[in-house]
């Protein structure tokens, strides 16, 4: 692993055994030695223990590479609620060797159902594959646990501030001045990113988001249910599995709000907001019970924004460091996930300053789509316009008896309706297919 140019002390958690201890960290580069494909072995840093920055240490230390991820926390944790991993996110999942527990602990989803006034808007049925949902923590623990496997080292408290490029080296800059040389940094340190130069439009609404206990009786259904009224009011409920060490199944609940009532809301008696909650979806009510302060609810604002280079020499960027959206199409995760596998995979094929143009080229498409589509689709589930829903629930139920309409919003769903990676550059052997 490179390391700063003189000898220091830093707090690093041995990935076996998630434990911080002290170790000696120093300039001395590891010997570098020739992998498979005539490649040299990588130095990498990455900014940013979630999901993107696991999966990106984990694809990459398969390959042989040196890999060192920074964290800004004391003990790198999950932030969040529930999410949606797809069939193509599995994929990759499974390539890390991180499949198993996610199936383990997730919920499965077969179907996204949604209504207003007790008619049917939104319905879309994966077929024969299948969604995951699944708590954030139970993710990141798998996540975490694949990477400890690979051999990352990982360095807890050390907030990244900047990563100059010094002598042809990218160099990661902590917060006590501490510096890192790397052949490769990538930026995995979310839409809040400081080394992303990444321009976001703030979107007006966003939602209030708590983990709870399932409460209602009966089999847990495999299904995200939303109701709404019009555009501007919108609650859901998905059932997202089990906590890391637990049985108890667990459920995602949300409520959309304006992002400038949110201060308001948190004036608001909580009980009088949860009866307006429940009189708007009386469902709400058993998981509403299990709220008893404001903080237990937390507010997530969103943002659409792309890089159009997610790249720069020897730098990396992905996941929300490259590209944000709204939660609209259940892919964010599912896009860092994707970027991780396509820098791994151009980085066995091509020279670095290569492998970053094809990584930004093979993703192009797909991100453009999906960005596109969620553009379109939010103001249509999430705003303050009369119309647009008006128009929703005509042309659904119109265009959704037709086969040919469902199985697209299926193949959009799982996340795969165009490419989502495109290459031309082939890993030597069948490289892929050789991972754990």
């Amino acid at each position: 692993m490179m390391m700063p140019n003189s000898v220091n002390m830093a707090r690093v958690i041995d990935p076996a055994l998630a434990k911080v201890q002290p170790v000696m960290v120093c300039a001395d580069n590891p010997p570098r030695r020739v992998y498979q494909g005539g490649m040299e072995q990588l130095s990498v840093g990455i900014a940013g223990c979630g999901i993107g920055g696991l999966a990106a240490g984990s694809l990459l230390r398969q390959q042989g590479h040196a890999v060192t991820i920074f964290d800004q926390f004391d003990t790198p944790a999950p932030v969040g609620s529930g999410l949606m991993i797809q069939p193509v996110g599995m994929d990759v999942l499974d390539r890390i060797g991180a499949g198993e527990a996610v199936r383990r602990h997730a919920a499965p989803i077969a179907r996204m159902y949604g209504s207003e006034n007790g008619k049917t808007v939104l319905d879309v049925n994966y077929g024969k594959a299948r969604g995951l949902a699944i708590h954030r923590a139970s993710l990141f623990d798998a996540l975490y646990q694949a990477a400890a496997k690979a051999g990352c080292q990982i360095i807890s408290a050390a907030r990244v501030t900047a990563a100059p490029l010094i002598d042809g080296k990218r160099h990661i800059q902590l917060e006590n001045d501490q510096t890192y040389p790397f052949d490769l940094v990538i930026d995995a340190s979310g839409a809040r990113s400081v080394l992303s130069p990444l321009k976001r439009k703030p979107l007006p609404f966003g939602a209030l988001w708590a983990s709870v206990d399932w409460a209602e009786g009966g089999k847990v259904p495999q299904q995200l249910t939303q109701r709404y009224h019009r555009a501007s009011k919108m609650a859901g409920i998905l059932p997202i599995g089990t906590l890391p060490g637990e049985t108890t199944q667990k459920a995602a609940i949300f409520w959309s709000l304006p992002v400038s009532d949110y201060p308001d809301w948190q004036e608001t008696p909580l009980e009088d907001w949860k009866a307006d909650v429940i009189r708007f979806w009386p469902s709400m009510a058993p998981f509403l019970d299990q709220i008893a302060h404001h903080n237990d609810m937390t507010f997530a604002s969103y943002s659409h924004g792309t890089l159009y280079q997610p790249y720069d020499r020897a730098l990396a960027y992905i996941g929300d460091a490259a590209h944000t959206t709204s939660p609209q199409l259940g892919q964010g995760a599912n896009m860092a996930l994707l970027d991780a596998q396509a820098l791994a995979m151009a980085l066995v094929a091509l020279p670095v300053e290569s492998a970053l143009r094809q990584y930004a080229q093979s993703r192009q498409r797909h991100l453009a789509t999906y960005q596109g589509m969620s553009r379109y689709f939010t103001p249509v589930y999430q705003s303050n316009r009369l119309i647009l829903p008006i128009l929703r629930n005509t042309l659904f139920a119109t265009v959704n008896k037709l086969m040919l309409t469902q199985r697209i919003m299926t193949r959009i769903v799982s996340g795969d309706l165009v490419k989502p990676i495109r290459t031309n550059a082939k890993p030597s052997g069948n490289y892929w297919d050789t991972l754990p």
